[in-house]
């Protein structure tokens, strides 16, 4: 499933570790894995897209406020 300079996910879509790790490098996203730290381990590895957000909110050490961040964020797990 090879997709040369993806610039979005899809939820429900099957990518290889490889993809992913080229689209955060293309792209300014965030993934979260259920697979805690072995996201890249191994490259041939498929994971599921569960969800996706537009945003998310984040504390800022800077002045102690919550802060609404819009930046796709997508939720994967290992396939």
């Amino acid at each position: 499933m090879s997709k040369p300079g993806l610039n979005t996910l899809k939820p429900g879509q099957n990518y290889k570790a490889q993809e992913l790790d080229s689209f955060v490098t293309s792209t300014d996203a965030v993934l979260l894995s259920t697979n805690e730290s072995h996201l890249f381990s191994d490259p041939e590895q498929e994971f599921k897209v569960i969800h996706e957000f537009k945003g998310f909110f984040e504390h800022s050490t800077d002045d102690g406020e919550k802060h609404y961040r819009e930046k796709k964020a997508y939720v994967v797990e290992k396939a």
